[in-house]
């Protein structure tokens, strides 16, 4: 692993989440007000929407981002949501340049909910801040895509790729999602295999390389959007979320678990 230099890793985070509430100390909780993708949610500092599970079964000591239905929800900016949900990340408290970012993940195999595992560098607006998704899935249960986003590849000119789950496994099962970052590459991972690898000359013919910075991870619950509708074309009564799937969040169904999170680095032999 990691042939681009030769070094040693090191974690520099990990968090399995046996704290009764989420650290601060390591995370940030967003709170956003606008809509974005035109997806469905607000995100909100709640412990109705972000919480370490005690005795839940299938989750007990994981993190939980959950997904609630809150008709009528104001934010601070005027905007007005029928639903509220979790989004967590690391900027200002960790961020890598190069290595590995893994995560223990399970998610709803629930029509339109639309979680996420991905990374921002720190240093520029988007898009040229370059975005790293991970693991993203849009609820169908034997697909989860892996991407990247940079100036001239981004939205849908994102250079992308799924993993196709064989029966009986599906994206509610248990499974470790990780992406390694070289100077010359990325390479993605689902329980350790290789589903795409973007090199830097792929990259180079779309726009400038843009992963040669810090980078921060992020973890969240969308509901809704413009990728779910890509693949459901549900316009009604949710833009990318159908009724069932409302139904399924009424019912508490919609948690996105996190097991544990590690960001593994390279330092140099005497570093």
């Amino acid at each position: 692993m990691f042939a681009f230099m030769k070094s040693c890793p090191e974690t520099i985070f990990f968090d399995d989440f046996t704290a009764p509430y989420l650290n601060r100390d390591r995370w940030n909780i967003e709170i956003s007000g606008n809509i974005h993708n035109q997806e469905q949610q607000a995100y909100v500092d709640s412990i109705e929407t972000v919480y370490v599970s005690q005795n839940e079964v299938d989750c007990e000591g994981a993190l939980v981002i959950q997904a609630r239905c809150q008709p009528g929800f104001c934010t601070q900016q005027g905007d007005v949501f029928d639903f509220i949900s979790g989004r967590i990340h690391t900027r200002g408290k960790v961020a890598f340049r190069y290595g590995c970012v893994s995560a223990r993940l399970k998610m709803p195999a629930i029509e339109g909910l639309w979680p996420a595992f991905w990374a921002l560098g720190t240093s520029r607006a988007w898009p040229a801040c370059g975005e790293i998704d991970i693991m993203e899935t849009v609820g169908e249960p034997d697909w989860i895509s892996a991407a990247v986003h940079g100036t001239n590849f981004s939205g849908e000119a994102a250079l992308v790729n799924k993993k196709y789950f064989c029966p009986p496994h599906n994206i509610a099962e248990w499974h470790v999602y990780a992406v390694e970052c070289s100077p010359t590459g990325l390479s993605f991972f689902v329980d350790e295999e290789l589903i795409y690898r973007i090199t830097r000359p792929m990259v180079d013919f779309f726009g400038p390389w843009a992963f040669d910075v810090d980078k921060f991870i992020i973890l969240n619950l969308a509901l809704g959007g413009t990728y779910p509708f890509k693949t459901n074309g549900v316009l009604q009564p949710y833009y990318g979320l159908p009724a069932h799937s409302v139904q399924a969040i009424q019912a508490n169904k919609a948690r996105y678990v996190v097991d544990w999170v590690k960001i593994t680095t390279l330092k140099r032999d005497g570093e």
